[in-house]
């Protein structure tokens, strides 16, 4: 039977364990801040997949997704990516 959840699909469990273990500066400047629920009590988790996405902070309560998007993304097959990417969680 295939997995039909959308959150945190088990086929790329893998791929967010590795990411997770291997946060940019800049991610893990921000996790040090949203742990613990210290944005006004919110609960975030880190490397949170939504479909065959993977986000980097994730907070259901408000349905709110975080992206530290670096310099990698700054090319024309990454920002197709993006764009599509966005779409897709915005629905």
């Amino acid at each position: 039977m295939k997995d039909k959840r959308i959150h945190n699909k088990k086929d790329i469990l893998g791929k967010r364990k590795k990411l997770r273990s291997n946060l940019t500066s800049a991610e893990v400047f921000l996790w040090k801040h949203l742990k613990a629920k210290q944005l006004d009590g919110k609960k975030f988790v880190k490397q949170h997949s939504i479909g065959n996405y993977i986000v980097d902070f994730y907070c259901a309560s408000e349905k709110l997704i975080i992206e530290l998007d670096g310099e990698v993304h700054n090319n024309s097959t990454a920002e197709y990516y993006d764009k599509k990417r966005t779409n897709y969680l915005n629905k």
